[in-house]
Parts: C-alpha cells; structure tokens; sequence
C-alpha cells in the first residue's frame, strides 16, 4: 500500500520535471477485491492494486492536467511534459486562481475537526478472498433455504488520496471499505439489500440476504393494482437515488450559471419544515475525504434548514466569481467550503457528504406501515432520469420489493411502477421520518437519510414485471 512518504517521494521527483510556474500533483488509488456470484455460486474474483498520478501544471494563465499510472523516471517526466504541452495550447483564463498556500487552506478552513474519525480498519483491510467467499456464501445460504436464487457482490479494499503542491500543501488521506450487495430472484418476485461502510462490522452480509429473501417471498405473485397518487413510504436506499438529484445544484457556479433550481428561491420556504439538511465530511456515519480537489479542507455546511435553503458550497474560484456578483446578497454565506472537484472543470463543486437531520418525532418503517390506511411501500428505484430541471421533475420505476398497504398492513406485492415526480413536491408532502442511517443505492452517492413516508405520489403507468 502506497504510504504518505511514498507519494511525497514521487511529488519530489516530478518537481525535478517541471518547468512551470506552479505545479500540483494528485495521487490516487489502492487495492481493491471483489467476490461476484450468481445462481448461487461464485462467477468471479478479482483483485487489483492500482495508483494514479493527475499533475496539473499552471503555465501564464494556462492550466492543465495529465494523468499516469507508472512511477518510473521517464514516466513522470512525460507526463510533466504533457500537462505543460497541453497548458501553452490554453486560452489564457483570467479567472484562474494561484495554487493555494498552506496559509491560505489553514484560514479558509475556520473551524472544522482536523479529521475525520474511523475510516480506516485494519480487520477490514486484511479480509482475504476466503473470508469473502465465506460471507458470499452466508448470502447464498438466505436464499437457498426458501428455494430462491442468489446473486450479488461483496467488495473490500483500501483506499489512499493525497494532494501536494508547489507552494506546500500537503494533504493525505486513508480509507477502508466493504461493501455487499444481493439480489434474491425467485419466479415473478424478487428483493434487494445493500450496504457498505469503512468498517465491514458495521453490517451483517447475512442479515441483508435474510431481508432481501423475505422481501422475495412477499412479492411472489404481485397483483397489478392501477396507477395513480399514492402515500408512499419509500425505504431509506429509494430516498437517497432520489434527493441525489438535487445536490448537484448547492453550487456556487451552478447559481451563477442559472442552472440551479435553487436560482431565486434561497432563503425561501421550499421543502417541509422538517427537512434540515447538512453537508459533513466528518459526520461519523460518512466516509470519503475530508479536503477538495485543490487541498481545502471540507467545511461542515448547513445546506437547508426547517424546510430554507441556506446555504451552498463554494470552491475557490466560484467564491471569488459570487463575491463580485449582483447576486452575492441573494445567496446566503459566500465563502470557500472546500467542495471543489479538480481543476480544471466545468461543475465547479458539489456536496459529496450529505447528511439529513432526524425529525423531532422519528418512526419505524414498521411505524409508518402501521399508520398508513392505503398505500404503497418501496424498496428501490431505479433508471432515474431527471425530466424537467428547475421543478426537479424525475422519473423512474420501482424495483426489488413494491408492496401494497392496507389497513396498517402490507397484503401482498403489487406489479412495479413508473413514477414522475417532483423533488419539491415530495420533501413538502413528508408526513413522517426515521432517524437518518448510512444508505447506498444504485443511481446516487452514498448519504445519510432516513425512510420517508410521503402523500400524493405520482405513480404514472404500471410496468409489464
């Protein structure tokens, strides 16, 4: 595994290359292994370790970027060479910023922890493919027992990040990962769970194939009931692949590009009162880093709170583009966050480590079933696709797990559904929450949500599975 001194090594050795006028290099990668299976059995095992150089250069006003994989002498001074043949062929940018100094990261990053806590576990680093094999055929066995078939992954690795500069920044970070996934297939019904986390002990691989084997056994023979506005409660993984489509909009530059549905409705009354939402690379249920693409560290950032849009986040250039805008009065606290991907980009930034507030009164799924006279209940979704941009109109179907509500009960599973639906509509129509927990899904990143109970969702056609 690629140690700190590892890569500043290989930082001193490509500055021996350089010619520019600044220099940043980010080094990315780790060892990665995954265990694949279907129809019960294990299809595929693979296991690589990999690192990536990216060397950004800045030339007169020019910026560019070019990446390599290999360590050698005459590597890296080729790939030095490419980002300053590709920067002197650059219009020069006259909004383009210095490198960062250490000076400048300590300042911007106010007074955010100096880091995050438990993200690497060396029980989970050290997971062998036999261990893998052992817990795949924990999943296996879920199924096998109530006559369904089996299929999924269950994924390990460490990860390393660092950023290192020419004015002296440097910044390091490392992560262990596991992750499990399984699909139960059995006839005309399924289910799904999924789950991963730094720390592998933090879920049961076994306990989620038990949940997605009996969601499969409820939707055996699902019954096709019409189309229409429904209560819904969507479980926490169906939450996150849908409120993902709205992060990207928190930006700086998205607002100054007008390509916000936040444009003219900061510091409005949005969303549902009971929907606070924060952006925190040190919550302990997050994982990932805790610096951007440039080395300024994550500031913890209050996105919505009571149902108001607040706040967005800000990489350094488009704080300083807000700052000179007629717009900066308009749109909350302008000032770097530390949410910039690498430059050069056309995104600007994004939230990368959401995190919902629990409700003053938080319910069970088993909660909401209860409570709920008619209604549908949704495992996941899937194909999401955004339909209109400013309303945050999305649509998709259900999958893995639909079922009817009736009389606080779930009757039976019900033929899956496409939806069209607006992400304002739904965060204002919440009648109840759960205490927010670590999700993954399909079609977003990994965030900290709760389930949802929601009324009048739009179901617009019934799918032919």
């Amino acid at each position: 595994m690629l140690t700190p001194d590892q890569a500043t090594d290989l930082f001193d050795r490509l500055r021996q290359h350089c010619k520019c006028d600044e220099l940043e290099v980010m080094i990315g990668g780790g060892a990665f292994a995954l265990t694949r299976f279907a129809n019960n059995g294990i299809t595929q095992n693979v296991a690589e370790e990999n690192y990536s150089l990216s060397v950004r250069v800045n030339l007169d006003g020019r910026t560019a970027r070019a990446t390599t994989n290999k360590t050698d002498d005459e590597s890296l001074k080729r790939v030095v060479a490419q980002a300053e043949a590709l920067a002197r062929v650059q219009h020069p940018d006259a909004d383009m910023l210095p490198i960062p100094t250490p000076r400048e990261v300590e300042l911007a990053a106010g007074n955010v922890p100096e880091d995050a806590p438990g993200r690497y576990f060396e029980a989970t680093a050290g997971i062998t493919a036999g261990e893998r094999a052992a817990e795949v055929e924990r999943m296996v066995a879920a199924g096998k027992k109530r006559g369904f078939t089996a299929a999924g992954t269950y994924a390990t690795g460490v990860q390393v990040e660092g950023l290192f500069n020419s004015h002296g920044v440097m910044q390091w970070h490392r992560q262990s990962s596991a992750e499990a996934s399984i699909t139960m297939i059995g006839g005309n019904s399924s289910g799904w769970q999924k789950a991963n986390s730094p720390n592998a002990a933090d879920f049961d691989a076994g306990e989620l194939a038990e949940i997605a084997a009996e969601k499969a056994r409820l939707s055996a023979d699902p019954k096709e009931i019409p189309a229409g506005k429904y209560t819904v409660i969507l479980e926490p993984a169906a939450v996150l692949d849908l409120v993902g489509f709205m992060f990207w909009d928190f930006s700086g530059l998205a607002l100054l590009d007008q390509r916000s549905f936040l444009n003219n409705r900061m510091g409005t009354q949005l969303f549902g009162e009971e929907i606070s939402i924060t952006d925190d690379a040190y919550h302990p249920l997050q994982s990932g880093l805790t610096f951007d693409g440039e080395g300024m560290r994550r500031r913890q950032v209050k996105l919505v709170e009571n149902g108001v849009p607040k706040n967005v986040v800000y990489a350094r250039a488009s704080a300083e583009l807000m700052a000179k805008s007629e717009s900066a009065t308009k749109v909350g606290r302008v000032e770097v966050t530390g949410h910039g991907f690498a430059v050069p980009n056309e995104m600007g930034e994004a939230p990368m480590n959401v995190v919902f507030g629990a409700p003053k009164n938080p319910k069970t799924v088993n909660e909401m079933i209860n409570s709920t006279e008619r209604g549908i209940l949704v495992t996941r979704l899937w194909y999401i696709r955004e339909v209109e941009p400013y309303e945050k109109i999305l649509t998709g179907m259900t999958r893995d797990g639909t079922f009817l509500v009736e009389n606080g009960k779930v009757k039976h599973g019900v033929r899956n559904f496409r939806f069209n639906e607006g992400l304002i509509h739904l965060l204002t129509n919440v009648e109840a929450m759960s205490n927010p927990v670590r999700a993954s899904g399909e079609e977003s990143f990994d965030m900290v949500v709760p389930a949802m109970k929601v009324r009048e969702f739009n179901f617009t056609e019934v799918t032919r599975f």
